[in-house]
């Protein structure tokens, strides 16, 4: 368990570190040093240079000379596949569904869309969101044409599991969970919760101590 945390807080600085050699690169770079993007991850140039290392990151570049940029992003891009774009379905078309909807434009220059949606409610299918959006029962079927591995959960919480199970059983690999519950998969696949109370609740403890 350990070390899977410890994987993941480096994915987590990649991300970052990917994130820091977009800006470098629009604003005209070309190299970046390991110092660089540190600063902008919080962490030191030691950190980043053994996180490239540990994920088998291998660039052109030295602490004197500094790494490019293009090559760094592209070794970055290859790890969370960002040569393809990765399609995605979202199960629930209330508030959180709709706003992240309307965030598809910003997935989509990650290399990452929504392709459709679900929802029991009738009055929700087949509306004008810029996706389609369809009824439950369709679900297996759409990710079957459409090849998709992740699924967003933005349902109730007494309704979480069960499309949790269905999204499992029709082959999803990958779930981002919003409803508040801990959710019982198979071992391989992988769910990422993201509970917005808990997070503010964990901010208001920290604020108290200060």
């Amino acid at each position: 368990m350990e070390q899977k945390l410890n994987v993941k807080t480096s994915i987590m600085r990649l991300l970052q570190y990917r994130l820091s050699l977009m800006k470098f690169k629009e604003l005209g770079y070309q190299k970046v040093f390991s110092y660089n993007l540190g600063e902008k991850s919080g962490v030191n140039a030691g950190q980043v240079r053994k996180d490239l290392l540990q994920l088998g990151i291998k660039v052109k570049g030295n602490k004197k000379a500094g790494y490019g940029i293009d090559s760094l992003l592209n070794e970055l891009n290859k790890i969370f596949g960002k040569n393809n774009t990765k399609k995605i379905i979202i199960v629930g078309i209330g508030n959180i569904g709709l706003a992240l909807i309307k965030y598809n434009c910003k997935f989509f220059k990650k290399n990452m869309s929504i392709v459709a949606g679900f929802d029991k409610d009738p009055s929700k299918q087949n509306k004008k969101l810029g996706i389609p959006v369809y009824c439950i029962d369709k679900i297996g079927k759409i990710i079957k044409e459409e090849n998709i591995d992740i699924g967003i959960i933005a349902v109730p919480d007494e309704k979480a599991q069960d499309i949790c199970n269905i999204l499992c059983s029709n082959g999803i690999k990958g779930i981002m969970n919003f409803a508040p519950v801990i959710l019982k998969v198979p071992e391989k696949i992988v769910v990422n919760n993201i509970n917005l109370c808990n997070e503010l609740e964990s901010i208001t403890y920290f604020i108290n101590l200060i």
